[in-house]
């Protein structure tokens, strides 16, 4: 517990000792267990669902094709890969997939600093992280697009953050095209399992 002295008077105030965790903090997790920070604040990660992993590689599949056909100078990664979205010891997280056009962000132990575009396939659990605290984040941290999938109700939601355009919510029907990229458009694969 830590104290404050008020002014010039002998009155101290109780402060309350909330630990700010650190990518120290990530790192020395043990082997298998994952977590995000936000502003100090650690959130651990529960395993993703089936439903998740399909939709995840299916529309990494298709990113990625379109980058490794045209000879792209961005590089596809998704998750687990650890984002240092600021640059900072309070900030890292994991998208399901990101999209990184400048390579001297990345090394060995992820992207240093804002990716160019952000998937997130929310869950039930994870809506409140992705539309707000998410989004906030990384509006902040200069991430141009940012894409939330929700496959139990079936809409994409796109911020294009550089544009400043208000957010666009799709079906999952629609071809959606993608703000960083002049012929990019992504046709989201159905996923019968819920």
């Amino acid at each position: 517990m830590e104290y404050a002295r008020i002014g010039n008077e002998e009155k101290f105030m109780v402060l309350e000792n909330k630990k700010r965790y650190t990518t120290a903090d990530i790192e020395a997790l043990p082997e298998g267990e994952r977590a995000e920070l936000i502003g100090g604040e650690l959130f651990m990660m529960a395993a993703p669902t089936l439903t998740h992993q399909l939709l995840l590689g299916k529309l990494f599949r298709q990113i990625d094709a379109y980058i490794e056909k045209n000879k792209g100078n961005c590089t596809a990664v998704f998750a687990p890969f650890g984002v240092y979205i600021k640059n900072n010891i309070h900030d890292f997280v994991e998208p399901d997939i990101v999209v990184i056009c400048d390579k001297e962000k990345l090394d060995d132990k992820g992207c240093h600093g804002a990716p160019d575009w952000v998937i997130e396939i929310v869950s039930p659990s994870s809506k409140k992280m992705d539309y707000e605290r998410k989004r906030a984040l990384y509006r902040e941290a200069g991430v141009r697009e940012y894409w939330i999938v929700d496959p139990k109700e079936r809409i994409v939601t796109v911020y294009c953050f550089e544009r400043g355009e208000e957010a666009v919510t799709y079906s999952c029907s629609e071809q959606i095209k993608v703000g960083i990229y002049e012929d990019l458009w992504i046709a989201l694969p159905t996923i019968n399992m819920e």
